[in-house]
């Protein structure tokens, strides 16, 4: 990693204010997080498409992560989506995607890569088909060697989504599970929601009351592996122990939506996608819009970069919808305040902003300056709705605001 790409994180993530014992573990976090952490995105691009209300003429601008959302906003058809984010390996990961959309012979073979992403042919498919086009920066990614000294493109022959930080804690709970006798596809085998209830009181629950869970989890670095810097697991633990928060969140994960149509929850607890025909899969990776990412693919823009950053280099009324993820709640009050200022001034009429949050309620009253705020209208129904639907259950808030 260069010295410019370290000091991205750095700035993001380590708080300028925090008291020594905190920077130590924002650090701590900052040095975790260098690596590929999400090969999927845990934010339901149905929800955001539904928010944002794309429209031909927007310009989409959003953080990246596993780049599943940014290419799946393609198929709302705006006029362009840029994507930045702060760990490299990511921008890797969504230009890898964006050249074998361009470049792959059929949808049958790109499924095979990256819903799949188990295959031993797809190492030669990425040397042969893929690798040519891709940039090289991020061919230099994808070829140099992880810590096991395998080229990393060989994640894809070894399921690219028990990889990374967040691949690699799922698979931790997945060893705890076992430990503890709990089947976790039992979840995925049930037949209704009153199924999938029934599984998740008898098995599931009762782990979060076993004193080692609840002592494992008041630690903010045992959270690292979800991508939860120490600032936002304060905001997420609220005043209750960690343990209950993470048990309503997996109850909605595990029974608040039917896992027929929740790939959320296959990432979960299969550690990869349903793979019948059928099966539930982010909008870019379905069949029936294959020839409309490949039409559409020289429409999105990914960049290593900070977000504010990359937004004190545009043009004013330049943007009309923004995605942030759930970054707001990593910054201090400084750093919204700036980045929202950016937002407001690249803005255009009738522009959105759709985020998240650890907590249920909105973060920005009592944060951002009036100035800015009154700027701005918060959908409130529509962002209640909005997150009762979002189908990866991990946040406390999805949270929509449009400019008066």
């Amino acid at each position: 990693m260069t010295v410019q790409a370290k000091r991205i994180i750095d700035d993001a993530v380590v708080r300028k204010a925090a008291k020594p014992g905190e920077r130590l573990l924002d650090r701590a976090f900052a040095l975790a997080f260098k690596g590929l952490v999400y090969a999927q995105i845990w934010e339901d691009p149905v929800v955001d498409m539904e928010g944002l209300a794309i429209e031909p003429d927007s310009r989409v601008l959003c953080i990246a992560s596993g780049s599943c959302n940014a290419l799946s906003y393609l198929v709302a058809d705006p006029a362009q989506v840029v994507a930045v984010d702060l760990n490299r390996a990511h921008v890797a990961l969504g230009r890898l995607k964006i050249a074998a959309i361009r470049h792959l012979p059929t949808y049958d073979r790109f499924r095979r890569f990256f819903a799949e992403a188990d295959h031993k042919e797809n190492r030669e498919v990425y040397d042969t088909l893929i690798a040519p086009h891709l940039d090289p920066e991020s061919r230099r990614y994808w070829e140099s060697r992880d810590i096991t000294g395998r080229r990393r493109i060989t994640h894809f022959t070894r399921g690219i989504y028990r990889q990374g930080l967040l691949g690699g804690f799922i698979g931790l709970a997945h060893l705890f599970a076992r430990l503890y006798r709990i089947d976790l596809s039992r979840v995925l085998a049930a037949a209704t929601l009153e199924e999938q209830r029934e599984v998740f009181e008898r098995e599931l629950a009762p782990v979060f009351d076993r004193r080692f869970v609840r002592w494992l989890t008041d630690h903010p670095a045992s959270l690292f592996g979800l991508g939860i810097p120490p600032a936002q697991y304060t905001v997420l633990a609220g005043d209750e122990r960690m343990a209950a928060v993470l048990r309503r969140r997996l109850e909605k994960l595990a029974c608040g939506f039917s896992v027929a149509d929740n790939y959320f929850a296959w990432q979960a607890f299969a550690r990869g996608y349903d793979r019948r025909p059928e099966a539930s899969l982010p909008p870019y990776l379905q069949r029936a819009n294959w020839e409309t990412l490949r039409e559409r693919a020289d429409r999105i823009d990914l960049r290593n970069a900070n977000l504010v950053h990359y937004l004190e280099d545009r043009d004013a009324t330049s943007h009309d919808r923004y995605v942030l993820l759930d970054a707001q709640d990593w910054m201090d009050d400084g750093q919204l305040n700036a980045l929202w200022a950016q937002i407001t001034r690249t803005a255009r009429p009738g522009a959105r902003v759709l985020f998240r949050t650890a907590a249920a309620p909105t973060l920005l009253p009592g944060r951002l300056a009036p100035d800015l705020l009154d700027r701005w209208i918060y959908r409130e129904e529509l962002s209640s709705d909005l997150t009762a639907r979002d189908r990866s259950s991990i946040y406390g808030g999805v949270h929509l605001y449009e400019l008066a």
